[in-house]
This record gives C-alpha cells, sequence and structure tokens, in this order.
C-alpha cells in the first residue's frame, strides 16, 4: 500500500528535525535485546515521573479518585509502577513499528482466540474493542497473522509522529483507518473485516454518554453500539497484559458480548467500561492512567485535574 501521509515538504521542515532525531533513536533502541528494551522503558519511565509534572498530577489524581480504598502509600507505589509501565511500552512501540521484521512469537501468550475467530465467520464484520494499555501497539506483529484485522486510530497533529504511527501499524494491518472515516469503517466491516480500536478515551459529550468508570460517571463514547446496530456486528472485547520479569505479553479475546447493541446505549457503554474495570483491577498499574479519562464533567462539576 502507498504510503499517501508521507508528504516530503512538509515531513522534513527544520521544526520537525528534532522529531527525526528522536525516531532515528528510537531505530536504534529497536534493534536491542529485549532486556535492554525493557531497561530502557523502565529508565524512561523513573525519568518522566519526575520530570512530567503535568502528566504525574493527572495520573495520581486518576490513581487516587479510581482507588480510593488504598491509602497515599500504595496510590503513589502504584502510580511509580504505571510509569515504569508507560516507558516500557513507549520503547515496545520503538520496536513494532521501526523493527517489524523481528520475531517477537515466542513472547506472547494468546487466550481465547476461538471467540474472535468463531465471530469472524459470521462474516458481518467484527468490533474488536481495546483500550489503551500501555503494551496497546506490541500485538501488531500476531495480528498480522490472523489476516482479517484492521486498526482505527487518532489522527496525530505532528505530521512526522503521524506518518510514523500510520506506516508503522501499516506493517501488520491491512486497513489503518483514521477513526473519522466513518465511510471506510463501514465498508471494511460489511466486507468482513475485523475492526480493532480502543474505546475508552474522553473524546467531550458529542458523541459520549455519562456511565460509570470505577464508580465515577465518564464521558463514554456510543460508537461502538451504533456500528454494532447498523451491521448486526459482534462485539468482544480484547485486553492486553504485559509481564516484566519473563518479558511476555498476553492477548486475551473475550467471548462474544451477548445482547449488545439493543438500542439502549447507555447500557452498552456502561457494559464497555464494567469489562475494561474488571480487567484492569487486575493489572491497575498497566493502563494508560496520564491521560484525562475525566476530562469531561457533567454539568455544574468541577475539573478533577485542577491543582490548587
Amino acid at each position: 500500500m502507498q504510503d499517501t501521509n508521507f508528504q516530503r515538504p512538509s515531513l522534513l521542515k527544520p521544526a520537525h528535525w528534532p522529531v527525526w532525531l528522536a525516531v532515528i533513536v528510537m531505530w536504534v533502541v529497536a534493534r536491542l535485546p529485549l532486556s535492554w528494551i525493557f531497561a530502557i522503558g523502565k529508565a524512561i519511565g523513573w525519568i518522566a515521573f519526575y520530570v512530567a509534572r503535568s502528566r504525574r498530577h493527572i495520573t495520581q489524581v486518576n490513581i487516587a479518585r479510581c482507588f480510593p480504598e488504598l491509602d497515599e502509600a500504595e496510590q503513589n507505589r502504584l502510580v511509580r509502577s504505571n510509569f515504569t509501565h508507560t516507558g516500557i511500552g513507549t520503547v515496545e512501540t520503538a520496536l513494532v513499528w521501526l523493527n517489524p521484521k523481528r520475531d517477537l512469537s515466542k513472547h506472547f501468550k494468546i487466550e481465547g482466540l476461538e471467540h474472535l475467530e468463531a465471530a469472524h465467520q459470521e462474516g458481518r464484520g467484527v468490533l474488536l474493542v481495546g483500550a489503551h494499555y500501555t503494551c496497546i501497539d506490541i500485538g501488531g506483529q500476531f495480528f498480522a497473522t490472523l489476516g482479517v484485522l484492521d486498526v482505527m486510530y487518532r489522527r496525530n497533529k505532528n505530521p512526522v509522529w503521524e506518518w510514523l504511527q500510520t506506516r508503522g501499524r501499516r506493517h501488520y494491518f491491512d486497513g489503518v483507518v483514521e477513526r473519522s472515516d466513518m465511510r471506510q469503517i463501514i465498508n471494511r466491516l460489511k466486507k468482513g473485516r475485523a475492526i480493532w480500536y480502543a474505546a475508552d478515551q474522553d473524546y467531550g459529550p458529542k458523541h459520549s454518554t455519562f456511565v460509570p468508570f470505577f464508580n465515577i460517571p465518564a464521558a463514554t463514547i456510543t460508537m461502538t453500539s451504533r456500528l454494532a446496530e447498523r451491521n448486526q456486528s459482534p462485539v468482544l472485547m480484547l485486553h492486553q497484559t504485559r509481564d516484566i520479569p519473563t518479558r511476555t505479553w498476553t492477548l486475551r479475546f473475550s467471548p462474544v458480548l451477548d445482547d449488545f447493541a439493543q438500542g439502549d446505549v447507555q447500557q452498552d457503554a456502561t457494559r464497555l467500561n464494567a469489562e475494561l474495570e474488571k480487567s484492569l483491577r487486575q493489572v491497575p498499574d498497566q493502563y494508560l492512567w496520564m491521560h484525562r479519562r475525566f476530562k469531561t464533567r457533567p454539568p455544574g462539576e468541577d475539573s478533577f485535574y485542577r491543582k490548587g
């Protein structure tokens, strides 16, 4: 597939040279032994904990709100561990985007693949709902072996990163579809393709409903319900976890969600959040807590993230 995102005059502007330098460093790191990659990721996480104060604040607020049963020391340990996993995830992304031929197959554990295969056999397309786990991109190499999976993503404002993420994902997916391109998404579902995407970020109130996430009203997109209802596509969840000591990743496919998309988008969104929360309570340090999951609040409620 031709890389339509590569527009040389735009990408090679001097303003983008620092980003290209980062890409070069990532290319080198992606060729190091896996033990080194994990060690570098841990170091990045440690540095980010002290340097990225704004993201640390967001992470602290999210974890304090979602795990009020933990005391302050336990919450602090969870925040630090989360930065470690996020740092490793950053380097993992370099590995899969910039060294796609590296064989990682022996490092994957796959659970519940039969659920995806059975759903695909129905011929109505499949909605594979994931989330922003810190190891979100590492499974690309395994997904490529399935031959039926496309991915939905959010466009990056920086043209170099936009080129990198689309090029990196096209090593593994036939379709790398921007989330606003609903026509292409629907066409691929009609052709029986499976679409994988993360449905857990706060994109504002326009296409969202407020439903509980860790007992907190969270703006949750309703796109999954609308797509499933339109094409009668089965919906299942993808959960991704990392084991640092063994340097392995587990991809777990849930059974198809029965009685989904029956006209109650709030009930559907509540169910998706509950499924994700159940998984995250098992690995609470492996979610991207540094994004503002609770950015949009119900009318009259103050921001969670305001300091002071």
